[in-house]
């Protein structure tokens, strides 16, 4: 026995939603544990490096397992056809239609909610995964009062594709402040409060990286100024090491080694306790008192 273990991710044209991929990894390891061979196999939009479709040749496979999600639709029904010498059985899926062909080509379906039937837990809720770092990603915009120096579209560029190769789960976030629309902030104290949920916070923006050690979470902050400006200003002041300055015209602008290394720190005890110490004292609200009481 070998089994093809399906499902929308591992469609050209599907959607991976977690839902779906976690579902798909409980069947696996449901398999795994009873001792029986399987495969997985996924979109190549997905999953460059996996398994697809056109790979996954029907002649190895005695069944095909569909996990989760709606059977319906043309692309389920190619599977029917492509594997038509294997046993078919979907697990954790929605039947809508019990007479559509996608339902009625598998030998045998495990449904999660169908209709007049009584609904079962989904299979998402079986896999184990581990734990992420979670990373708020505040971006400074192009701060046209740099000119010349600005650096900004080029370090964005070269930042979120280093932080998408990470095994972390990236929140962006703003600092901007709009009571007006439902999905950003209408406080400070909004946004302070999601900070301090997280694991670390990188961000181009000198009151992401404030924000982030006032409330004792690491920050990497990269300064988006050619020579560094009032970002790297800040990480002084605080006295905080995790501070990149981009190179000016070179290219790339930002060394991923540099990046790794504060990352690592950043997210290390050490890189911790260090945001958790003290903010830095200033006399400047006490020097404001004495400018204006003459």
């Amino acid at each position: 026995m070998r089994v093809l273990v399906a499902g929308w991710p591992s469609f050209l044209h599907g959607e991976a939603t977690a839902g779906d991929v976690l579902a798909m990894e409980a069947v696996r390891r449901g398999l795994a544990d009873a001792g029986v061979a399987c495969d997985l196999v996924w979109s190549p939009v997905f999953r460059p490096d996996g398994l697809g479709l056109e790979q996954a040749d029907p002649g190895r496979y005695t069944h095909l397992v569909f996990a989760c999600g709606p059977l319906s639709g043309p692309q389920i029904e190619e599977l029917h056809r492509r594997y038509a010498r294997c046993v078919r059985i979907a697990v954790g899926v929605s039947v809508l239609d019990p007479d559509d062909p996608a339902v009625k080509g598998f030998d045998t379906v495990l449904a999660r909610d169908a209709p007049e039937a009584v609904p079962r837990p989904d299979l998402a809720a079986l896999a184990a995964t581990p734990p992420a770092p979670v990373v708020g990603v505040v971006s400074a915009p192009g701060q046209a009062e740099y000119g010349a120096r600005r650096r900004h579209s080029g370090v964005q560029r070269e930042l979120t594709a280093w932080l998408a190769a990470r095994e972390c789960a990236r929140l962006p976030l703003d600092t901007r402040l709009d009571p007006r629309d439902w999905r950003m902030f209408g406080t400070a104290a909004e946004l302070e409060s999601v900070v301090r949920r997280l694991d670390l916070v990188v961000t181009t923006r000198l009151h992401g990286l404030v924000l982030a050690l006032k409330n004792g979470v690491p920050a990497l902050a990269v300064d988006p100024v050619a020579g560094g400006a009032k970002v790297a200003a800040q990480a002084r002041a605080w006295s905080w090491p995790a501070a990149v300055t981009v190179r000016g015209t070179a290219t790339p602008l930002l060394d991923p080694a540099e990046l790794d290394r504060w990352w690592e720190w950043a997210l290390s005890p050490d890189g911790r306790a260090r945001a958790c110490a003290p903010p830095p004292t200033d006399t400047m609200v006490a020097e404001l008192l004495n400018v204006l009481g003459g």
